[in-house]
């Protein structure tokens, strides 16, 4: 995902090349909105997450590393972006999450569709800190050492993230089914 021009890029960016930072945009902007609307389950929120995002990132590029992968640090940017929009939410209000149908029929989703809103909404049930590394490990693929620098933690953590996010999505799950 990440190319060796990105630096580039950021680098035109910095000297006012306005076209280098829309290229930056267009190629980031869908796995940005991915990752904010798994986080977030709500494609309104995740717009704005999305927005919000590459606006900091180009009002910030000269705190760009470039020792560092552009990815990781655009990628750190939504994750926190879509965590302060989870906690700027009124905690007594309920996540939205839709109700899955469990009968086939013209007007159902597939089976597909539905695992997948199945997963969305136990993805939902489970605290930010593991959401976020379930989604950059199995939604956007990133491997440990890319998710450890997106999320600024040590891949032993990581790791023990993952499985313990793993295990709250499979009680998740099973919850699901049962209700």
């Amino acid at each position: 995902m990440n190319r060796p021009d990105d630096t580039d890029l950021v680098r035109k960016s910095m000297k006012g090349e306005r076209t280098a930072f829309e290229v930056l945009l267009i190629k980031y902007e869908k796995p940005v909105y991915n990752a904010a609307f798994r986080m977030l389950n709500s494609t309104e929120d995740a717009r704005d997450v999305t927005q919000t995002v590459f606006l900091k990132a180009y009002e910030n590029l000269s705190q760009f590393n470039p020792k560092y992968r552009f990815f990781s640090w655009i990628y750190r940017i939504a994750v926190n972006e879509s965590i302060n929009c989870l906690n700027s939410r009124n905690r007594s209000e309920e996540l939205a999450v839709e109700p899955i149908a469990e009968t086939g029929g013209p007007d159902d989703a597939t089976d597909s569709e539905q695992r997948s809103r199945r997963v969305q909404s136990a993805l939902m049930m489970i605290k930010p800190e593991y959401r976020s590394v379930i989604v950059l490990r199995h939604f956007l693929e990133l491997n440990y050492v890319e998710i450890g620098e997106v999320l600024d933690i040590p891949e032993k953590k990581v790791k023990s993230r993952l499985y313990s996010g793993r295990q709250l999505l499979k009680e998740a799950l099973k919850e699901s089914r049962l209700s």
